[in-house]
């Protein structure tokens, strides 16, 4: 534990942050998930609905910073040709 006033707060912001950022990293995993699951069943109008939802949650973790821009549009390239692909 730091003795110095401005480490202890930091540490605390970080704390917070890391929580923040976790429940939003969760949050791609699963709507990520659910469009993977949908488009390995073939439901095409699933994988669409699902599709639309992840690139929702995608965006906003970007706009928050919690994912690089980069890393976002990846994560929904990747999403979409699976779901192009049935």
């Amino acid at each position: 534990m730091p003795n110095i006033k401005s480490s202890i707060r930091s540490v605390k912001t970080d704390a917070e942050r890391r929580a923040k950022n976790s429940a939003v990293k969760s949050q791609i995993r699963t709507a990520t998930r659910k469009t993977v699951e949908a488009v390995e069943a073939g439901a095409v109008e699933d994988a669409k609905k699902a599709l639309v939802q992840a690139t929702s949650v995608i965006d906003k973790a970007a706009s928050k910073g919690v994912l690089h821009k980069n890393t976002a549009a990846r994560k929904k390239s990747n999403l979409t040709a699976k779901v192009n692909a049935l």
